[in-house]
């Protein structure tokens, strides 16, 4: 008699254990981004994503490294990825790729162009066909953000890296009219 109440408890705790060890594996695999917004699973990239990285002054590439050590190692539910150049001034995130540039040419807009302040930095947004690439214009180092348009509202996107920016990039002395 007691090796049938062992093994009907040994059942129980089987047909109990197994569906509740699938749905916490369900579970932590939802959390850590394993699917996208339609419920398909979604590959995670991490080959290195190709960006430019111009020579740098000394200011600059100061600012640049301090910048980048403050970036997230993720961005909402897209992952850090390695750059092919530049990784003291340049980070990338999910696939396609969302790009941070640091060190870059100052912007160039018409003098009656749209600025944006989002979270204490004043952006010009330029709208290409495949995203939008944003340019800080009150910074003592111009940034850039490009948010591909997969990605919904942009200026979202660029949000997400203004804590940063602020912590590391000083207030360039003369910002647009705009920006003030």
């Amino acid at each position: 008699m007691p090796d049938q109440t062992r093994r009907a408890a040994a059942r129980t705790a089987t047909v109990v254990a197994i569906p509740v060890a699938l749905l916490v594996g369900v579970l932590v695999f939802w959390l850590m981004g394993g699917w996208g917004r339609d419920g398909s699973p979604r590959p995670q990239a991490t080959t290195p994503v190709s960006v430019p990285a111009p020579p740098l002054g000394d200011r600059a590439a100061t600012v640049c490294r301090a910048l980048v050590a403050e970036l997230p190692g993720a961005v909402r539910d897209l992952p850090r990825r390695p750059v092919t150049a530049g990784a003291e001034q340049n980070a990338a995130y999910g696939d396609p790729p969302l790009t941070l540039a640091c060190g870059v040419p100052p912007a160039s807009f018409p003098a009656d162009a749209q600025l944006w302040g989002i979270s204490g930095v004043c952006w010009y947004a330029d709208r290409r066909p495949d995203g939008t690439v944003w340019t800080t214009v009150d910074r003592e180092v111009p940034v850039t953000v490009t948010v591909p348009t997969r990605y919904e509202g942009p200026g979202d996107w660029v949000a997400e890296f203004s804590a940063p920016l602020t912590a590391t990039v000083r207030a360039a002395a003369q910002p647009p009219a705009a920006c003030r």
